[in-house]
């Protein structure tokens, strides 16, 4: 069997292409056999008054495209030139993977593995502006 296994807890919440699927009482697993289908946890999602710093702007509009908020050959550009933005600042070869992971998923079409990628980026934004404010 291939395909995207998701382990849900008691009623968690998932969006899939546009449908938001609650699950039970208990833990269960979905295997999406669909290839392409648009997921997204909504304990993940990002709302829009916590995009406010340069990396949850890009996730934010990733996953804009997940839930169809917005059309993905409208979204690629800005998405491929937020990235450039953020691989100007993030130097490192860690930031400089999964920038690169994520730029190859976009040009793909594989949003959820760009939204994926993107996120690793979080804790280490987290941290920057941390130092930074200290």
């Amino acid at each position: 069997m291939s395909g995207l296994v998701l382990k849900l807890n008691p009623k968690e919440r998932v969006l899939i292409n546009g449908a938001v699927i609650e699950n039970g009482d208990r833990r269960s697993r979905l295997s999406i056999m669909t290839p392409n289908a648009n997921i997204l946890r909504l304990r993940d999602a990002i709302h829009p008054e916590e995009a406010t710093t340069p990396v949850r702007r890009v996730c934010y509009a990733a996953q804009l495209v997940l839930t169809g908020d917005s059309a993905p050959e409208e979204a690629r550009l800005q998405l491929l030139r937020r990235i450039e933005e953020l691989s100007q600042v993030l130097r490192d070869p860690d930031s400089r993977a999964h920038l690169a992971r994520a730029t190859k998923a976009l040009l793909s079409d594989e949003h959820y593995q760009c939204l994926k990628a993107l996120r690793a980026l979080l804790p280490r934004e987290d941290r920057l502006l941390a130092h930074r404010a200290s």
